[in-house]
């Protein structure tokens, strides 16, 4: 059985609160970013996770390693401190991030060189069209 797994971390990235979903699946992770206004309450980020998750787009997978096994409860109430305290996203997070901007740039670019290409060529076949009706002296 394939173990699946997720966290999110909220931080002020200045001037706006940010929150970076992190998934874990088949030892790929995925990560998305969300733009929070204000400071989120509680109640707002379990909305949004309810409502909201499934519309999330995600990074493209990185390959991460990960850790299996039982763990101390003390450790990981530490550990959870730890990452309350520190601010900032993962740098695993950060590449599955960079990638997915790097993608979506590209697909910005294909997309408005197409539209380039079609709007040049509508105006080449409006010139000679043009061209037509003068030659035929109308």
């Amino acid at each position: 059985m394939d173990k699946v797994s997720g966290r999110l971390i909220v931080f002020f990235e200045e001037p706006f609160w940010v929150g970076v979903f992190e998934r874990i699946e088949e030892g790929k992770l995925s990560a998305c970013k969300v733009t929070f206004g204000s400071e989120p309450k509680d109640y707002e980020i379990y909305e949004l996770i309810l409502k909201n998750y499934y519309r999330l787009q995600f990074s493209p997978a990185v390959i991460t390693e990960v850790k299996e096994g039982s763990r101390n409860p003390k450790r990981v109430q530490r550990e959870v401190r730890k990452q309350v305290q520190n601010t900032g996203i993962g740098t695993k997070s950060q590449q599955a991030l960079k990638l997915q901007q790097e993608q979506m740039k590209i697909e910005y670019k294909i997309v408005s060189r197409e539209q380039r290409e079609a709007e040049k060529e509508h105006k080449f076949e409006l010139k000679q069209k043009k061209r037509k009706e003068k030659h035929k002296g109308r």
